[in-house]
């Protein structure tokens, strides 16, 4: 058997078992081994450039799974795009990783093409109602390509990822060797994909974006093995529902996710029968240590909190025995990591003492970005030692405990928003005269973007509302200010710096 054939073996082995579901259809094994085998043939067929290089800018779906996985086989390298980005954001990313195929869907087709237009994609491939000039119909091009098996020596190559940039232009990662199953061919990865340990859990449910890590390790747990459920946007009671019907076995979450769920009423969480989860990974973002106390006593001790960056990987990791004997933490550093604490002149503090949060990768690599030398060397005080942007100290026993952030970063319901990109769009309206954007306290989203704004007319400042969508005009709405605060000084230093720290703490002092 050719290890790229897993799912006819599956099938085989598996007869009738549904492989991977949406909300819309379920394929068994053999529907995802010919639609495998056709992605991988059509790509293969084409001219993916020096980079190999091919884009999916679509929400949840089967056909998303379907063009990540496909690429994967096909030994290209899959840039997974936020479908929340406008078409000339998306452009970017596909211009600068060099994509020759895009994948899209109906609520993406018209950005999609655009971008592709900006970029100079020559191939746009689309689902969902996405069939318009320019792009290709989605079953219509898997009807070209061969079923055939598709080979297994390729040698098989990581995604790139794109991380919200400081100054408003996103920066491309590769999947860090933590999080790529590696091998020298395809047929290799394979069979270290199969040796995951997520695989032992049963059923996948996948329930955050697929442009993000977490979610869309779904896919390659299915090249394991492991059937998968897809869920669409978020929603707190279809997910419990999911849960008990398709009895799963693991997932990945953010805390937004968490507190969603356990906003629910008490009569409707106790509806639905979650006994089947054996494994939650939670990532995105520290959690409230009452959010994280309560899910353990409703869903159990089956909690993994993963910390780290789309960068580097994890780089702490804690289970929920762990957790209950120390509230709060993000666990210990997990190799190829070790933690340091370190204050503001780089010298070492000592246990419970807080400071800026620093990791060693023992490998040497820390942190990479595509086309960017300089930025990958900004990002190390040292070779291999970078820091994610937090403040942090650490006890006698090792434990992580994050307490604050020195970026500028904000994370909101797990995703990463740079202040920078809506500071350098409201600067251009008229009424504006300064404007600096923080992280705010926010009950489901653990935090939320503020706008803080010296008006140009302190008389007569414009209508906040006026504000918010000037921003939301430019930029996805994700990354934009939900509140706007007019002050009278912002604090700059006499080089025009501001510290964010202390623009923060009013707001966080509660």
């Amino acid at each position: 058997m050719q290890l790229t054939t897993f799912a006819a073996e599956l099938a085989r082995v598996r007869p009738g078992e549904i492989a991977i579901r949406d909300e819309r259809e379920a394929w068994d094994w053999q529907r995802v081994d010919e639609v495998l085998n056709r992605v991988a043939n059509g790509l293969l067929a084409r001219d993916l450039g020096p980079a190999r290089r091919v884009a999916v800018f679509a929400e949840n779906a089967i056909g998303t799974a379907m063009a990540n996985l496909g690429g994967l086989l096909a030994g290209a390298s899959v840039v997974p795009v936020n479908f929340h980005l406008t078409a000339e954001e998306a452009a970017y990313i596909l211009e600068d990783a060099a994509v020759r195929v895009l994948f899209v869907d109906g609520a993406t087709a018209a950005r999609g093409r655009e971008a592709a237009r900006q970029a100079g994609v020559p191939l746009v491939v689309g689902w969902g109602a996405a069939e318009s000039d320019g792009i290709e119909p989605w079953e219509a091009w898997l009807a070209a390509q061969s079923p055939a098996d598709p080979p297994t020596d390729l040698m098989p190559l990581p995604n790139l990822l794109y991380t919200s940039g400081t100054t408003g232009r996103p920066k491309g990662t590769p999947l860090p060797p933590t999080m790529f199953a590696g091998g020298a061919t395809i047929a290799e990865h394979i069979a270290n994909l199969a040796q995951n340990p997520q695989a032992a859990f049963g059923t996948h449910l996948v329930v955050g974006p697929m442009y993000h890590t977490g979610p869309l390790s779904g896919a390659r747990l299915l090249a394991a093995g492991v059937p998968s459920v897809i869920l669409g946007r978020f929603d707190a009671e279809k997910t419990l529902a999911a849960i008990e019907r398709y009895r799963i076995g693991s997932t990945v979450m953010v805390p937004t996710h968490f507190v969603r769920l356990l906003a629910l009423p008490e009569a409707v969480r106790a509806r639905y029968d979650v006994s089947s989860l054996k494994r939650v990974s939670h990532t995105g973002a520290k959690c409230p240590v009452d959010v994280k106390r309560a899910m353990i006593e409703w869903w159990g001790p089956v909690f993994i909190d993963a910390y780290g960056a789309s960068e580097v990987g994890t780089t702490c990791m804690i289970t929920s025995e762990e957790w209950l004997a120390h509230p709060g933490s993000v666990g210990r550093a997990v190799p190829p990591f070790e933690a340091l604490i370190l204050d503001d002149d780089g010298r070492s503090l000592g246990p419970g003492q807080e400071g800026r949060l620093y990791f060693r990768d023992a490998t040497g690599r820390g942190i990479v970005y595509h086309n960017a030398p300089e930025k990958t060397a900004a990002a190390h005080i040292a070779p291999g030692v970078f820091t994610l942007g937090e403040i942090a100290y650490m006890d006698e026993a090792g434990y992580v405990y994050i307490t604050d952030r020195f970026s500028d970063m904000v994370v909101s319901g797990g995703v990463n928003v740079y202040p920078a990109e809506s500071e350098q769009i409201l600067i251009h309206h008229p009424g504006v005269l300064d404007v600096a954007c923080i992280g705010v306290p926010h009950a489901e989203m653990g935090e939320e973007l503020k706008a803080l704004v010296i008006p140009r007319d302190r008389a007569a400042p414009p209508d906040p509302r006026e504000l918010l969508d000037w921003v939301r005009a430019r930029l996805s709405h994700y990354k934009c200010p939900r509140s706007v605060e007019y002050v009278d000084d912002l604090g700059r230093n006499t080089m025009g710096k501001i510290n964010k720290r202390a623009l923060r703490a009013p707001y966080w002092a509660a």
